[in-house]
């Protein structure tokens, strides 16, 4: 699974008179054109109402050239044009939209003063090309490849972050368009200022005779969003959505331009990566109908699809991110949000503290994870990790400052200090046995009607992606896993609307009916939290009529992060954090043992994880009935999470660090750490071994809820490929039970380890 960014945005062309004379160009005009404050503020309202998070704000180049023009900012009390801009920027602000401002050559002055009130800045190299001055440039001095470049350095000097590209198709060379290119590269490799480059490649406009070009855009725009609209480019057919353009033919290509292809614009992409591997690389959707190769080629961004259009391409709208969506996710890309400053920069290095903090109280979750957390900006002893963790090699408790201070820390040494200390717990409490089971999961339907923000498995009854298992289905694959050699059946489903206390009940018993000597391994609190509000049922009576149907042990799962604050944000509807405790209370008094997780490295904090980490000891302690402890890294591609709010995959250095923090936290009240392979990947839960991990997990054989919110490591493995990984660390193998009895040990490699173990190919 691989991302693919967009900004959701509104575009306001706040002024279209410009002093220059691009022979491409549709959107400007030497007429006086300028918006009222009036209508700002309306428009300003509008995006907010279409759920824009950026301001797009596009305008001609210096339109108080224009004595209209300057006349009108005189009388709305501004000396220039760039002093209207920051009114504009700070009215967006005010409604918690992050302005990126596309105002042309600008000198450092104006540049400065637009980063008091912008996350981010553009302007379109095009091309360095100078000879086209002469040509699609005549009349525009600003349009001379100097010009542009002073300004874009100029940005970098200022720490302003930035977005320019180039435009493909006006004449110049493939030489040329690689040279404007490595122009670009050389001002980013002295600033690092450059966050994308845009290859844009040139499509002729029709003239619009004084129309607006807004209201064209925006009419395109609801057409395409609407029910009826496609992902195609609609060039073929330019639209009339004015009377003036009723008559006005599809254009043809103008005799300085050149026509681009699909292998030139990939050409480019393969350059830009090449010149800036760090950089993000858009191509626009609305401008080719062959974009979603492009993106199969490397390109990593969509730009704004506005909801109110393309100004500088009216009648090309943008597709809807729904649109996009369904083109990408069958080629296995995740369409995510972005917000118009890439994350990278969201630092008071690089923004205004103004326009940061409204970042920190509206998108926070788009800050990337570093230090103490998103939002968090506690101060954290230096010389408290230190202790924290010699207390923790000890298996002592360890306070909620000390653990927030081992979840945030991110000193290199001190966290190679974690890894040594939880390594030696864990050689202390499990020996160097790695074990692991040999199972089968069974996700019996994805139906569910809780709505969680982090999943990507659960739908609604009627969605067309919607399933349950018929028992046919279901008795067959516990046939498998019995021929697999399974030992473990593990049962969870959505929460389904028709599921009632007796129908889990029947699964289990069905279950048992096909294959008596499975251990069930089945229904998460959240399950039982249904069972018992669809029967009238204490968690105590649930628990007892599901034993009777040949229940074994309980998931630990629902869990996310036990503290009710994360809980609401990322999935309001789900049990509360003391009804999880409740449920797992009731099902060891019930005598059967369960297992414990934690979904980290979303929105939590790591004062957050540590309180969910003094919940799960305490419970522990009370009661000695939990088996293991599971960590599950969030995987964000195909959940609202990641859609929406900016979510990325934690680190694999993270992920580690968390994990050598979880087995200090629990200390030796309880001795089983698992790797999770399908959030970790096999090679990621093997380093994990050296984290303090003890344990593999499961074969699997089928799994569906971390597939469908886009993890990309398999749904199955062979115990051959478990066993080799324990040998791969140094460690001992062993084939488990659910409740870590050992079935089997593995004193040396038989042919079938040693095939595993050898590289592919």
């Amino acid at each position: 699974m691989r991302r693919v960014t967009f900004s959701r945005n509104f575009t306001l062309s706040l002024s279209r008179t410009c002093q220059c004379y691009c022979k491409y160009c549709a959107f400007a005009t030497h007429q006086a054109h300028i918006h009222a404050p009036e209508e700002v503020e309306r428009q300003l309202d509008e995006a907010l109402k279409r759920n824009a998070k950026e301001l797009l704000v596009l305008t001609g180049e210096r339109p108080e050239v224009n004595p209209v023009v300057a006349e009108r900012l005189k009388l709305w009390g501004h000396e220039d044009f760039t002093s209207y801009v920051v009114w504009a920027c700070e009215r967006a602000l005010e409604r918690g939209m992050l302005p990126h401002t596309n105002l042309g050559v600008l000198d450092k002055r104006d540049l400065a003063r637009l980063r008091e009130v912008t996350a981010s800045q553009g302007l379109m190299l095009e091309s360095t090309a100078e000879r086209l001055m002469d040509t699609v440039h005549a009349g525009s001095p600003t349009k001379h490849p100097s010009a542009r470049l002073a300004t874009i350095e100029a940005a970098g000097e200022l720490k302003i972050p930035f977005t320019t590209g180039i435009l493909v198709g006006i004449g110049e060379t493939p030489g040329e368009r690689v040279e404007a290119l490595e122009a670009l590269a050389a001002s980013d490799a002295r600033h690092g200022h450059i966050q994308e480059v845009i290859l844009q490649n040139f499509v002729p406009h029709p003239r619009y005779y004084g129309a607006e070009v807004a209201e064209i855009a925006d009419e395109a725009s609801r057409e395409r969003w609407g029910e009826g609209g496609g992902t195609s480019s609609r060039r073929s057919s330019p639209m009339a959505h004015a009377e003036c353009l009723e008559e006005v033919p599809p254009p043809s290509l103008p005799d300085w331009a050149n026509p681009v292809g699909i292998d030139e614009i990939e050409l480019l992409i393969s350059e830009c990566k090449r010149l800036m591997p760090d950089v993000g690389v858009q191509v626009p959707p609305n401008l080719s109908d062959f974009w979603p190769q492009l993106v199969e080629a490397g390109a990593t961004d969509l730009g704004g699809l506005s909801a109110n259009g393309d100004h500088i391409s009216p009648e090309e709208p943008f597709p809807s991110p729904h649109q996009v969506r369904k083109e990408l996710a069958p080629k296995g890309f995740a369409l995510t949000e972005r917000l118009c400053v890439y994350p990278q920069y969201m630092d008071p290095e690089w923004m205004e503290q103004g326009v940061l903090d409204v970042i920190k109280l509206k998108y926070w979750s788009f800050i990337p994870r570093k230090g103490s957390g998103r939002k968090s900006e506690e101060v954290i002893a230096p010389d408290l990790a230190p202790k924290a963790i010699a207390k923790g090699r000890e298996g002592q408790e360890l306070s909620e400052d000390e653990l927030t201070a081992l979840f945030a820390e991110t000193r290199p040494e001190v966290i190679e200090e974690m890894r040594v200390a939880a390594d030696e717990l864990r050689a202390e409490l499990a020996g160097d046995t790695v074990t692991f089971v040999v199972n089968r999961n069974i996700n019996f339907t994805n139906v569910c009607v809780v709505g969680c923000a982090f999943c990507g498995f659960g739908q609604g009854k009627r969605s067309p992606d919607a399933y349950e298992v018929s028992e046919a289905d279901f008795a067959a694959r516990i046939e498998d896993a019995v021929s697999f050699g399974a030992t473990e059946l593990c049962m969870q489903g959505g929460i389904h609307p028709d599921l009632s206390l007796e129908e889990y009940g029947r699964w289990l018993r069905l279950a048992k009916q096909t294959a008596p000597q499975l251990h069930l391994h089945a229904y998460s609190p959240m399950e039982i939290n249904w069972a018992c509000e669809r029967s009238g049922k204490e968690p105590r009576e649930v628990f007892e009529y599901l034993l009777e149907c040949g229940l074994g042990s309980t998931p630990g799962t629902a869990a996310e992060v036990l503290d009710d604050g994360v809980r609401q944000r990322i999935s309001p509807n789900k049990l509360p954090a003391d009804r999880w405790v409740e449920i797992i209370e009731a099902s060891h008094r019930a005598g059967l043992r369960s297992t414990s997780t934690v979904m980290f490295g979303h929105i939590e904090e790591p004062r957050e994880l540590a309180r969910h980490m003094r919940v799960i000891r305490a419970l522990q302690e009370r009661t000695g009935g939990i088996t293991e402890f599971v960590p599950l890294s969030f995987i964000p591609f195909n959940t609202m999470l990641g859609r929406t709010h900016g979510i990325e995959e934690i680190s694999m250095g993270e992920n580690l660090k968390h994990t050598a923090a979880f087995r200090l936290a629990l200390g030796r009240t309880i001795p089983n750490l698992q790797a999770s392979w399908v959030k970790m990947g096999l090679e990621g839960a093997t380093e994990a071994l050296r984290w303090g991990v003890n344990d593999l997990g499961g074969t699997l054989m089928e799994e569906n809820i971390s597939r469908m919110a886009g993890s990309q490591h398999g749904v199955r493995l062979e115990p051959e490929q478990l066993v080799a990984a324990a040998r791969a660390a140094g460690r001992k193998p062993a084939q488990r039970t659910t409740l870590y009895e050992i079935i089997e040990t593995y004193a040396s490699d038989g042919p079938r380890e040693a095939a595993a173990a050898a590289p592919a190919g």
